[in-house]
This record gives structure tokens, C-alpha cells and sequence, in this order.
């Protein structure tokens, strides 16, 4: 399968909410290609439907490095540390979405 075809069968699998199933369709398509943003996102997403906090900052940090001048990866790493109490840092996530949203 190709890295495209993988996160289309994450997608689908996080859409039936089985997370634990997109997971592993995601962590392929990220084998493929290891710089893949949107496989990133979505591993984030479904780390954090299934309470793992850590992980899906883990996965959000690495979206934010495959593709640094987007500004909805440095939002979605944001979101993940006010989810654990981190604002500072959330904080600084959100400042920079919002510069890189107007330049």
C-alpha cells in the first residue's frame, strides 16, 4: 500500500472510532515517510480520543516538525498542551499559529 492509501485506512478506521486500529494504518503510512504531516495530525488525534496525552503531544511535536510554517500543527500542539495543563507552552504554540497566519 502506499502512505496515501494507509491514512485513507486510518481515517476510515478513526471515523468507525476504532483509534487503536487507526493507529496502526497511520504508524505505516508514517514508515513510508517519515516527514508525512497529515499522518502526524491524525495520530495525534486518535492518541488523544484514546486519553493518551503524552503520545498524541509526541505525534503533534512531529507534525509541527514535518511541516513548521503550518500554522494548524502549531494549534493542534497547542490544544494538546492546554489539554495537560501546559499554557505556557500552549501559549507559545498558539503565538506562533497566529503569526504564521498573519504574516
Amino acid at each position: 500500500m502506499t502512505k496515501n492509501e494507509y491514512l485513507k485506512a486510518g481515517l476510515k478506521k478513526f471515523a468507525a472510532k476504532d483509534y487503536q486500529g487507526a493507529i496502526l494504518e497511520l504508524r505505516q503510512a508514517i514508515e513510508l515517510d517519515p516527514k508525512f504531516d497529515l499522518a502526524y495530525n491524525a495520530l495525534a488525534e486518535s492518541y488523544n480520543k484514546l486519553g493518551k496525552i503524552d503520545e498524541a503531544i509526541e505525534m503533534a511535536k512531529r507534525y509541527v516538525e514535518s511541516n513548521p510554517e503550518d500554522p494548524i500543527a502549531h494549534t493542534a500542539l497547542s490544544r494538546l498542551y492546554v489539554q495537560k495543563g501546559m499554557i505556557p507552552e500552549a501559549e507559545r504554540e498558539l503565538a506562533l499559529s497566529n503569526q504564521l497566519s498573519n504574516p
